[in-house]
């Protein structure tokens, strides 16, 4: 009589594995075809505003930046306008009352657990405020776009054709999304569930199958249609010995750490402060111009557009000092913090990578390790400090290949830049993701 509750648990447990499966990778290849296509839009509109003259190049992001705000604050509704609003009102404009309109991340956490209520019908206006946004080249990624982009397809697709599935179809479809940009399967599975944990969603079989099933499907379509959205920086060479590893991680680490958690908390703050949309995109607006100009003067001009590629191509081919790299450093995060809290509707997973990877590269004349070893220490310290996701770092790294001594420099920079991110976000006050109470939405 003892074995039939177990047996029953057990066909309970396969059977919530396999309707999450099949729900994760119908949504994950939806998810996935989506974000390959919405992200080569946005590469294309780069590489044609990266063309451009210098004064082009400081310019368009700012222009995106008003465009973006007109989209969403212009075009788009809030439900508080009242009953004579909403009955011409679409629900495809339509944004709840008090709510964060670029704030794609602040969806997905607030959703998570209950992600078969997620908003996906308002993914159409953000995705015009997205081009605005990273098409003409603020200082924001591709990630959260991805991420927030399958989630959407994912909700949908459960939503208008199979209900049951809605949720581990959303979940797989954020962590596909992910997947299919970076080129990682664990990665993405380890975002969408460790940025699930902000909402105290539950690690469960139906939430963690969904998750490794959407990252490996984004992985197989990445692989499938050889696409190529974005690079890491791979460690070819390690520290001479244990020591200069342990020093290594030690000072890139904290200091990654401290930028990108600085610079998450003024986020947190500009994002959560009541102010009217347009002086906010007038006072982020002219900090952007002001960084991005300073950047074009003292590195190169494509350090100042984008999420951060240019600035790391620069940082890779000069021989400037370390006082100038570090500058340039401190300017980006000016850059991406200004982004975000002007109205940008991107993500900072990829900015923070590009952050951390600058701070990594201060230090690698004084402790004489390869720049590329310094630059990827610092860009999972960037994630770990500052996005306060130290499980995703930790799957970058597992995935990101090097030699054996390499990795351990990672993963000790990983746990460093965890610990010194908490230290300044809890002297600050603010993290960028904060943690939300889980309660089911009526």
């Amino acid at each position: 009589m003892k074995k039939l509750p177990t047996r029953a648990a057990r066909a309970a447990l396969l059977s919530t594995a396999a309707v999450s499966a099949l729900g994760a990778t119908a949504g994950g290849l939806l998810a996935a075809a989506v974000v390959v296509g919405f992200t080569e839009i946005l590469k294309g509109l780069l590489a044609l505003v990266s063309r451009q003259q210098t004064w082009v190049l400081i310019a368009a992001p700012v222009a995106g930046l008003a465009l973006s705000v007109l989209v969403l604050y212009g075009f788009g509704l809030s439900s508080e306008a009242g009953d004579s609003a909403r009955r011409w009102a679409s629900a495809w404009r339509t944004f709840p009352p008090r709510v964060s309109r670029p704030d794609l991340t602040g969806d997905m956490v607030g959703y998570a657990g209950e992600e078969e209520r997620f908003p996906w019908r308002l993914a159409p206006i953000r995705m015009l405020a997205m081009i605005a946004t990273v098409g003409f080249g603020s200082a924001m990624g591709t990630e959260a776009p991805a991420a927030y982009l399958g989630v959407a397809a994912g909700a949908a697709l459960g939503d208008r054709w199979w209900r049951r599935f809605a949720r581990p179809a959303a979940v797989g479809g954020g962590a596909a999304g992910v997947a299919a940009l970076i080129g990682i399967p664990l990665l993405g599975a380890a975002y969408i569930l460790e940025l699930g944990r902000r909402h105290h969603a539950p690690l469960n079989a139906e939430r963690v199958t969904a998750a490794l099933v959407g990252g490996y499907v984004g992985w197989m379509l990445n692989l499938a249609l050889g696409v190529k959205l974005f690079t890491l920086v791979i460690p070819r060479e390690p520290p001479d010995g244990l020591y200069q590893a342990i020093v290594t991680a030690l000072l890139i680490g904290a200091l990654s750490g401290a930028i990108t958690a600085l610079s998450g908390a003024a986020i947190y703050r500009a994002k959560t402060y009541t102010v009217h949309p347009i002086l906010r995109l007038a006072l982020g607006g002219l900090a952007l111009g002001l960084a991005a100009t300073m950047l074009a003067a003292i590195a190169a001009p494509s350090a100042a557009i984008g999420p951060g590629s240019g600035a790391i191509d620069w940082a890779q081919s000069t021989s400037a000092g370390a006082v100038t790299i570090l500058a340039v450093d401190i300017l980006r995060a000016v850059a991406t913090t200004s982004s975000a809290a002007a109205g940008g509707c991107g993500g900072l997973f990829i900015p923070f990578l590009a952050i951390g990877d600058l701070a990594g590269r201060v230090f690698s004349p004084l402790l004489r390790v390869p720049g590329d070893l310094a630059g990827a220490a610092g860009a999972a310290g960037g994630i770990s400090g500052g996005y306060h996701l130290p499980l995703t770092a930790i799957a970058l790294v597992l995935e990101q290949g090097g030699p054996p001594l390499a990795r351990v420099t990672l993963f000790t920079t990983v746990l460093i830049a965890s610990f010194v991110g908490k230290g300044v976000a809890w002297l600050v006050g603010h993290a960028y993701i904060e943690k939300r109470p889980y309660q089911l939405r009526t």
